[in-house]
């Protein structure tokens, strides 16, 4: 673990080329970091992970053969819950992020990130526990991790609170439309409707809305 100012990191990526890359990418950040290993999916993670040396980050992909992104942090969370993980992916996806949010993920990057930010992220989640970046609705992401007041309490009726809570699974729109037993268009219309009422502008926003104000629990 974090031994001094030097943060130990762990690679899982099936793309050994970019596995290279981003280590070159940490090279120039300039930071006391140590890399423990690398590792192809969750199984080979699974088979290089030492219990007496474990990474203080993993940097995670999310789409990998026989274990991807998903299955690996729900293994790290039940097993190794004080690993931190940061995401990064091509997956820009507000239901992808969601999912990743709720099974508990530190920072979520995409793969054109640069060295500044890549140095930003493994300094804060090594200090603070977390880095959320304006793509996973920055502020407001922040504010469900520090517990703070940003968001006002707002009465919300049945309809609106069950739309908050469809929010924060992988359904699609369409999906949600069905189990709430409403149309498609009367779906849209409720989430304009939050989308004006939380003054937020994303799905991810609704669903760290949710969160904060106990409606879902990650």
């Amino acid at each position: 673990m974090l031994t001094g100012n030097t943060i130990s990191l762990a690679l899982v990526d099936d793309h050994n080329l970019f596995r290279k890359g981003l280590i070159s990418l940490i090279e120039m950040t300039d930071l006391g970091t140590r890399i423990l290993f690398e590792a192809d999916n969750g199984i080979d993670l699974q088979q290089k992970l030492n219990p007496e040396n474990l990474p203080d980050i993993i940097l995670m992909d999310i789409h990998m053969p026989k274990m991807d992104g998903f299955e690996s942090v729900k293994w790290l969370k039940k097993n190794y819950p004080q690993v931190k993980v940061l995401v990064v992916s091509m997956v820009e996806k507000e239901e992808t992020v969601i999912k990743m949010l709720k099974l508990g993920i530190k920072g979520y990057l995409t793969k054109d990130v640069e060295p500044e930010e890549l140095r930003d992220a493994l300094i804060a989640i090594s200090s603070k526990g977390f880095y959320y970046t304006d793509f996973i609705t920055g502020r407001l992401v922040h504010s469900v991790a520090v517990n703070d007041s940003a968001y006002e309490e707002i009465d919300l009726n049945e309809k609106e609170t069950m739309m908050l809570s469809f929010c924060c699974t992988d359904l699609t729109y369409a999906d949600i439309a069905v189990h709430m037993c409403l149309s498609p268009k009367t779906v849209d219309h409720y989430r304009n409707n939050l989308f004006a009422k939380l003054n937020v502008k994303s799905r991810v926003g609704l669903a760290l809305y949710a969160v904060k104000h106990g409606i879902v629990e990650l």
